[in-house]
């Protein structure tokens, strides 16, 4: 291009070369006329045949542009009106101005000019599909029939000192490309576990003549519920069973609120308890190994929540169902010698111990951690307690203990133990199974040797860290489970008494003075602390109320509405002292009402706002609280919630009680 172009300037046209004739001619008529004559005739007759040359040659490329601008219109007005893909010209309020015939076919025939595309299409309302000069693209459904929608705005000149557009809508047919990617996803492999998880119990209260009966009742029951499926139920264990089937059944069990938990229930051949089972399962993961693991981990949260309830793993979502159960408390204490031994082990061989349990620790959780440093401290090891900040409601324990001489440096602040800890470091959680509550949780990620020691529901988000975990959710507290793990860590271990009542007291607050949650083993770990020297009467007075603080519950109390005729709401006033630990008395106090199932009273806590639950049992407070970031049991609950008001607050709660009705008159229904 670039040689044609300055070859150009070499040749000249032919205007050029009748200038340099003319300007001969005159050189000769200045010489001789006579001679200059005959040469202007001839340069009369090229500049004439120049100019009609030129004439005819611009004629003819005239006519020819024309020819092919018509040619191109009609081929262009050929094309769209034999377009064979349905083609829509509207204007931009969605107006249709001109359709081809393919186009009317999707729509029935109808005539579709001066009728806005949305009356036909609901979900091609330009208001809402894209700004101006913005092409885009959309998947739709007209009758059993997917299109993929090509948009583009196009300008055209109306006016003279602005710019308008159309929509161009182009219609692909891909409803063949929707169903198989449909039929894909129904036909996809999902994997479940389900648990028996009350077997060992079921065992004991049946007769031995029995028992082969309603084992065999239950495998018919599971059978009979994935009859339908054509998928495979296959029995590994005693009290454990794989599941596989396709995807698209999920949909009808979760429809039908997994109806084998309540089925299970009806069996009684001879059994005092009911049969409960847990069921996990795992969907969309990568392969049938992730879906595998994805179902583990879901039968684990399952049993980790008390059982008798479905969880559902879809890649990191985690679903919910069922969970009305109370747990079941077990008999057995070979779990807390195992642990008791493996603890022992692991601090032996750690450089230090840390412990921390929750953030605004409460007295289960500081008596918990008291009670591992004692294991640690017999072990000569190092230990701290972490713990940022007291509150109201350990104030007088922490006092009483940092005056005691033998607890010097017991606790340290966070920044102080990220300077102590190293990958030897042994950390042990109490109180609490999810990272983000902990009090310290940049120091999960200096250690590998992580052991947790709880007694809530589990929830979705627990550590998956841990290389040992002790999480019964029957127990009453942390200090019942800690209580036991130290009978057994050493033959002859002897707690100082301030020991002995912080474990004591947590016993004592968690089950509300021997009443919520309290099981055998709570009496057996509450008659080992009284032989260590607890002194009920120092107890019950470390948790005396002034008058004040009496007086503010009781306006707490007084001060509640009724929510659907049997659930008290109150709100803790922001200017009394100790709001958070009136909250939770004042929700005791409302619970004890005749006619209240729930209890919940908010206060206002570092910019956000607490929730306490307390229920009786009739109603589940810990999934009610769980929908707003909390957990705790069934019937004592609580959540924290940032960046609200106590008035968003109320609305949320009542939404999460709203929504917690309607799944339990489904799962009734």
């Amino acid at each position: 291009m670039n040689s044609e172009k300055h070859s150009g300037i070499f040749i000249p046209k032919a205007g050029f070369y009748l200038w340099i004739i003319f300007i001969l001619l005159a050189v000769i008529a200045y010489l001789d006329y006579r001679i200059a004559l005959p040469g202007f005739v001839m340069f009369l007759f090229l500049v004439y045949y120049n100019y009609r040359s030129n004439y005819i040659r611009k004629k003819e490329i005239t006519r020819y542009i024309e020819n092919l601008t018509l040619n191109i219109d009609r081929a262009t007005k050929d094309t769209l009106l034999n377009f064979p893909m349905p083609l829509v010209v509207l204007e931009v309020d969605g107006t249709i101005i001109w359709y081809n015939s393919s186009s009317k076919e999707i729509f029935g025939g109808v005539d579709l000019l001066e009728k806005t595309i949305h009356t036909f299409v609901k979900d091609l309302d330009t208001n809402n599909i894209a700004n101006e000069q913005n092409n885009f693209t959309k998947e739709i459904a007209i009758g059993n029939k997917n299109y993929k929608v090509l948009g583009s705005f196009v300008k055209v000149d109306r006016k003279i000192d602005e710019d308008e557009f159309i929509l161009l809508l182009y219609f692909l047919d891909n409803t063949e490309l929707v169903n198989l990617k449909k039929r894909f996803d129904e036909e996809k492999i999902t994997i479940g576990l389900i648990v028996i998880d009350n077997y060992d119990d079921l065992m004991q209260s049946t007769d031995d003549a029995n028992r082969p009966q309603m084992l065999a009742e239950i495998d018919l029951k599971i059978n009979q519920w994935m009859k339908n499926t054509g998928g495979i139920v296959k029995k590994y264990e005693r009290d454990r069973y794989l599941i596989v089937f396709e995807y698209k059944y999920m949909k009808e069990f979760e429809d039908k609120r997994f109806e084998i938990l309540d089925s299970v229930k009806e069996i009684n051949v001879g059994n005092k308890i009911p049969v409960t089972l847990s069921l996990g399962f795992g969907l969309n993961g990568d392969s049938l190994w992730e879906n595998f693991k994805y179902a583990s981990a879901s039968i684990d949260i399952a049993l980790g929540r008390g059982g008798d309830q479905v969880v559902i793993k879809d890649g990191k979502d985690f679903t919910f169902y069922g969970g009305k159960s109370r747990e079941l408390e077990k008999r057995t204490k070979v779990k807390a010698r195992v642990i008791a031994y493996a603890l022992r082990e692991l601090i032996d061989q750690a450089s230090n111990v840390m412990i921390m349990g929750h953030q605004n620790c409460d007295i289960d959780c500081l008596g918990a951690a008291i009670g591992i440093y004692r294991v640690a401290k017999n072990r000569n090891k190092e230990v701290y307690i972490v713990l940022n900040s007291s509150n109201p409601t350990i104030d007088k324990f922490v006092s009483k203990i940092e005056k005691s001489n033998e607890y010097d440096n017991i606790f340290i602040a966070t920044t102080d133990a990220l300077d102590k800890v190293n990958n030897k470091t042994l950390l042990i959680i109490v109180d609490t199974h999810r990272p983000q509550y902990t009090e310290a949780p940049d120091l999960i990620r200096y250690t590998d040797q992580i052991v947790v020691i709880d007694h809530h529901r589990r929830g979705a988000d627990y550590l998956q860290e841990a290389v040992l975990t002790y999480h019964e959710t029957y127990a009453s507290s942390t200090c019942e489970l800690v209580t036991e793990i130290l009978q057994y860590v050493e033959e002859k271990i002897k707690l100082k008494p301030i020991e002995a009542e912080a474990l004591y007291a947590g016993i004592v607050v968690d089950t509300k003075n021997f009443t919520f949650k309290t099981g055998v083993r709570t009496f057996e770990a509450a008659a080992f602390l009284r032989r260590q020297g607890v002194d009920t009467v120092v107890v019950k007075q470390l948790f005396q109320n002034d008058i004040d603080t009496y007086i503010n519950v009781s306006n707490t109390v007084k001060d509640a509405e009724i929510f659907m005729d049997s659930i008290a709401i109150s709100v803790c006033s922001p200017v009394v002292k100790n709001c958070a630990l009136i909250a939770a008395q004042a929700a005791d106090q409302l619970i004890n009402l005749a006619g209240v199932t729930a209890a919940f009273v908010m206060s206002s806590a570092n910019g956000g706002v607490s929730i306490s639950g307390r229920s009786l049992g009739e109603v589940n407070v810990q999934v009610i609280l769980e929908k707003l970031g909390g957990g705790g049991h069934m019937t004592v609950a609580g959540a924290q919630l940032q960046g609200v008001t106590v008035d968003e607050a109320k609305e949320k709660l009542r939404n999460a009680i709203l929504e917690y009705m309607e799944d339990y008159k489904k799962e009734e229904t």
